[in-house]
């Protein structure tokens, strides 16, 4: 089985194909960096422009790097939320179009079950795992039981873990994505115990996170330091927002892991997932984490961790094997959450 996915739900505009037996046959990115580092973040209309532009030629240059033709196809997998809407609906009407048009079952994937399925794809990894999915817009812990079967156990409060990276990078001058720029900045620090920023939600009960104070926290160092920073200031508060991160991702996945032991004795391994799981800091830590715990670690490869369509096409092509397919009356959700049952997180409930 070959499944060819389509991924535009916010700056990357993807398209790729994928086997049954885990083969990535092609998966072509291309990045927006460009058209949004001007604005500091992602401006939704040019971003949904971008889509239009480039998803027809990204889908030929896939399949001709694949070497096959939309007739050795099987279906036909496309992100349908969460995301920038407008992205989304482009991504959503050229998988549509090309179903109808060819007579294969489309797969409309939520973007969030894409990132928590991305580890059995490079890794196999069993059912159940405890994935802790952290990015620009989402920061969740949950347990992974089957395919469309999650059960969360903690989400943000606020901001997004990559919300905070982005901002925190504003704010500190080192540009957009702030991600990658802040972990350059972090690892040229000489005095990385220099400033102490607070760690949210350390010692707290649950699995929940919150991240807009410790941006708070960034900008008032700023102010103390007099807004002029030298090289040497933003590496040591870029290496204190990490260690205050990498602690409260570490005391949130600690509870989470002790829940997830006890509600699936068979379940021993820890996923991260995300764009925030490229971070290599952040990435050891966790790592160090669940071997303490007698945990088993996977993370996907770099390129797989930020936005990409080998990640929506595998999500399809597990939906498929079970027989499930959509509709071409599926209608793009701007949010999706992954586990229906839970409750908004307090004081927020728009990170979902």
């Amino acid at each position: 089985m070959i499944v060819l996915g389509i991924e535009t739900s916010c700056d990357e505009t993807a398209a790729a194909l994928v086997t049954a037996d885990r083969r990535v046959l092609a998966n072509v990115v291309l990045s927006q960096l460009d058209d949004h580092a001007p604005y500091g973040g992602v401006v939704p209309e040019v971003a949904a422009r971008a889509h239009l532009q480039h998803l027809d030629r990204l889908v030929r240059q896939a399949l001709a790097e694949a070497g096959v033709g939309l007739g050795q196809v099987d279906a036909i997998a496309a992100t349908a939320g969460p995301g920038l809407i407008g992205g989304v609906m482009v991504g959503v009407m050229t998988a549509k179009a090309m179903a109808a048009v060819r007579g294969l079952p489309f797969v409309a994937v939520n973007h969030l079950e894409g990132h928590a399925l991305t580890a059995r794809l490079t890794d196999d990894v069993a059912f159940p795992f405890l994935l802790l999915l952290v990015s620009g817009g989402h920061c969740q812990l949950l347990a992974v039981e089957g395919v469309g079967k999650y059960r969360r156990l903690g989400t943000t409060i606020d901001d997004a873990v990559g919300e905070a990276f982005d901002k925190s990078a504003k704010i500190l001058g080192l540009g957009y994505p702030g991600g990658p720029l802040m972990e350059q900045a972090a690892r040229r620090s000489t005095d990385p115990g220099r400033f102490d920023l607070p760690v949210p939600m350390k010692g707290r009960p649950g699995c929940d996170f919150s991240f807009s104070g410790l941006k708070t926290a960034v900008r008032r160092q700023v102010e103390l330091l007099g807004g002029s920073l030298t090289d040497a200031d933003v590496a040591d508060i870029a290496a204190a927002f990490h260690k205050a991160v990498g602690d409260s991702l570490l005391d949130r996945c600690a509870h989470a892991i002790k829940q997830f032991k006890q509600d699936h004795p068979t379940g021993r391994t820890l996923v991260v997932a995300g764009g925030v799981a490229a971070n290599q800091i952040l990435r050891g830590r966790l790592q160090d984490l669940a071997r303490r715990h007698g945990f088993g670690f996977v993370a996907p490869p770099l390129k797989l961790c930020t936005d990409n369509a080998a990640m929506i096409a595998w999500a399809g092509l597990e939906r498929l094997r079970l027989g499930q397919t959509d509709g071409l009356d599926f209608a793009p959700r701007p949010r999706w959450p992954l586990d229906g049952t839970a409750k908004a997180a307090p004081f927020a409930g728009v990170k979902a």
